[in-house]
């Protein structure tokens, strides 16, 4: 037989993980430990919605929370840029490393300061990687071009295209391109050809998507997720829901 595969998705979900996302690594580890096999990470950072990576922290002393977040290079990449594709403005980083003292041990202060990335996305990524949470676990993007070559062809989509000089992810619906401004607002953007390295799956076609390039065996999944997976795309995966963690969507820092 082959070796388990044990996967998990997420986009960036702050500059420090949620800790939602913390308790689907432990979830995979301890499944890994029963079962054996491989675990693998599908980072859909092609997600846009710059909510994905809101941080939400204490404040050490007065123990308030704060919800923090990137700030945007423009508002065109706030509002419809990809997560790859978001860029952070360098008084950003050096502004947030002064604060972080108020959160967080000198250690991810150090951490934090010293990350160097493109977008906001590869800020994620790198912060997870050194916090130590992703070691001996295979990463699978989905702005991987090579991914998006070899997935399989699906109806419901986003397509990665120029707009104003920045890189958009459009909604693909009946032949248009669709900027989604808010409510029932739209941008339809000029029609123009493209393949599949520009495509992105959207919420119900991500699994059969995902399985189609990542072949897992078993699927770690959260309360959320449940709620709009649909599991007959792949009946081959078993499905494992992530342990339950408090403070779900509070930014992980170290227990």
């Amino acid at each position: 037989m082959a070796e388990p595969i044990i996967c998990f998705g997420q986009q960036p979900c702050g500059f420090f993980p949620k800790r939602f996302l913390y308790s689907k690594i432990t979830t995979a580890r301890r499944l890994q430990a029963e079962i054996g096999g491989r675990i693998v990470f599908f980072f859909h950072d092609s997600d846009h919605d710059p909510r994905e990576t809101i941080t939400v922290m204490k404040e050490r002393q007065s123990g308030d929370e704060h919800a923090l977040n990137f700030a945007f290079a423009n508002k065109v990449q706030k509002q419809f840029s990809p997560l790859y594709a978001k860029r952070f403005t360098p008084e950003w980083h050096r502004k947030m490393t002064r604060q972080l003292p108020n959160y967080v041990d000198r250690d991810l202060v150090e951490i934090f300061a010293a990350i160097e990335a493109p977008s906001v996305a590869e800020f994620c990524l790198r912060m997870y990687e050194r916090m130590r949470l992703l070691d001996g676990i295979e990463v699978v993007r989905s702005s991987d071009a090579e991914i998006r070559k070899r997935a399989v062809p699906i109806d419901d989509f986003f397509v990665d295209v120029k707009w104003r000089d920045e890189l958009v992810r459009a909604r693909h619906r009946d032949g248009k391109l669709l900027l989604h401004k808010g409510a029932d607002k739209f941008i339809e953007l000029p029609a123009q050809n493209f393949a599949a390295h520009q495509i992105s799956p959207a919420r119900d076609t991500r699994l059969r998507w995902m399985q189609s390039v990542v072949h897992c065996t078993h699927y770690v999944c959260g309360a959320g997720e449940r709620q709009y997976l649909n599991e007959a795309d792949a009946p081959e995966i078993t499905f494992v829901p992530r342990d339950e963690i408090a403070e779900a969507d509070k930014a992980w820092i170290g227990e």
